[in-house]
């Protein structure tokens, strides 16, 4: 079932067949622990000869080894006897309703769904009814297409946003009676998840007509002074969702049949719709760390970058990190951020940005800075204290962001189009969605 208005189809999802070691089954996003080849070696021990999404990815850590083709037709191969042996069996079109517990919140919601790669565009200035949540970096996508080129099974670690602060969408679909598809204890302190299949006529219609009242496009004149609908926003694998569109695209430019590849199963990639007013989804900041940088030269260069686009820089000293995170004032007026330049804290601020939140303010120098000075190392840092022991070491630099708010995304990807990378983290890394859900894409 195709909903093309508002971009969904009902999907007929794959899951392992009955007395499946569940906890073995379900792994993390293949992008996190990437510098941790402990983490993965570990899991890969611990999860054995059992079926699981282990042998299904290609975890990041792994991508510069030397073996990278023979891991993606293992992966290739692998994904296939899973089909034909029934280690997956196929359910009849619905979505999944899943409840996900962590060490940090005690539910987080969301409804798995098949979203149309027709309706994505992640170009810049893209108004399509799905939108990029950050900025798509091409030359990640290479290795994702590689793997997914030639794959008989899709496997998400995406997220997708909606702004539903009425909760209609999948929140009331708890107070129904729902058939369990899963309930069990994530591996590696990924705490616990249960999956309800919503497979009715009746459930399915509502969900519809939810969505379809939230791409409303007079409900988006009044809330948002414009008539180009978002409908959904990235949330996380963003990078994932681009690689599936590209190899639709490709599918679509080989087909002799127009007409019939607009039936092919890739037009769609299987995600888990989040609503952002979730009580259980947190936002974290991401601060940057500069390394080899002339410290000195730097001031002078951020009030020379900032003055040519009519935005005046200053930097004001603190005595320390608490001071300076005291005095920031970010409105519409000014954006200011804590930073220790050359071993100095300070407060800089950013009269009149340009931008709607101080990381695309900030960002737009870094990547000018980076591009002018390539000796310069970046890296993206999620708590204060890290920050602040690497940036105290000579030729380093710290600068320290606020947390977004959840409730600003989808106004600021509407009103700025894509933020930079590494905007903002929905939640740390054990909260990262695990792979559980199949569905085919052949």
């Amino acid at each position: 079932m195709n909903f093309t208005k508002i971009g969904l189809q009902v999907p007929r999802i794959l899951l392992p067949k009955d007395g499946t070691d569940m906890h073995r089954w379900a792994v993390i996003a293949c992008d996190q622990h990437t510098s941790d080849r402990e983490y993965w070696r570990k899991l890969d021990e611990y999860t054995g000869d059992a079926i699981s999404t282990l042998r299904l990815i290609f975890p990041e850590v792994y991508l510069n080894d030397d073996d990278a083709d023979e891991r993606i037709a293992a992966i290739n191969a692998t994904m296939k006897r899973y089909l034909d042996d029934g280690s997956l069996v196929e359910h009849q079109p619905g979505f999944i309703l899943v409840d996900r517990q962590t060490a940090h919140v005690p539910s987080r919601k969301g409804l798995m769904v098949a979203l149309d790669l027709e309706q994505y565009d992640f170009s810049a200035g893209a108004t399509t009814l799905i939108r990029a949540s950050e900025g798509t970096i091409l030359d990640r996508l290479p290795p994702r297409i590689k793997v997914r080129r030639d794959a008989p099974i899709e496997l998400p670690h995406i997220m997708v946003l909606i702004d539903d602060p009425e909760r209609t969408v999948i929140e009331p679909l708890f107070d129904q009676q729902l058939q369990c598809a899963y309930d069990f204890d994530l591996a590696a302190g990924g705490g616990h998840i249960r999956g309800w299949h919503v497979d009715s006529e009746n459930l399915i219609s509502q969900v519809v007509e939810a969505l379809s009242a939230l791409a409303d496009p007079q409900r988006y004149r009044e809330k948002y002074h414009t008539d180009e609908v978002m409908l959904y926003a990235m949330g996380d694998g963003n990078h994932s969702f681009a690689t599936a569109k590209q190899i639709w695209e490709q599918l679509k430019r080989d087909a002799s049949d127009k007409d019939a590849i607009m039936n092919h199963p890739a037009r769609y990639a299987l995600v888990e719709l989040v609503n952002v007013h979730d009580d259980g989804l947190e936002f974290d900041a991401i601060h940057r760390v500069l390394f080899n940088v002339d410290t000195e030269r730097l001031l002078p260069l951020m009030e020379a970058y900032f003055a040519e686009r009519g935005t005046p820089f200053t930097f004001t000293p603190c005595p320390d990190y608490t001071t300076a995170s005291g005095a920031i004032v970010c409105n519409d007026e000014q954006h200011s951020f804590p930073a220790q330049i050359g071993g100095t804290f300070g407060v800089c601020t950013i009269k009149q940005p340009e931008y709607t939140i101080d990381v695309a303010t900030l960002q737009g120098f870094i990547d000018h800075y980076l591009q002018e000075h390539p000796q310069v190392e970046i890296d993206y840092i999620h708590g204060v204290d890290t920050v602040t022991n690497l940036a105290k070491q000579p030729g380093n630099v710290g600068f320290y962001l606020s947390v977004m708010s959840k409730h600003d995304l989808f106004r600021t990807i509407i009103h700025d189009g894509a933020l930079p990378r590494k905007s903002f983290s929905m939640g740390n890394a054990d909260e990262k969605r695990f792979y559980l859900e199949c569905r085919r894409i052949k």
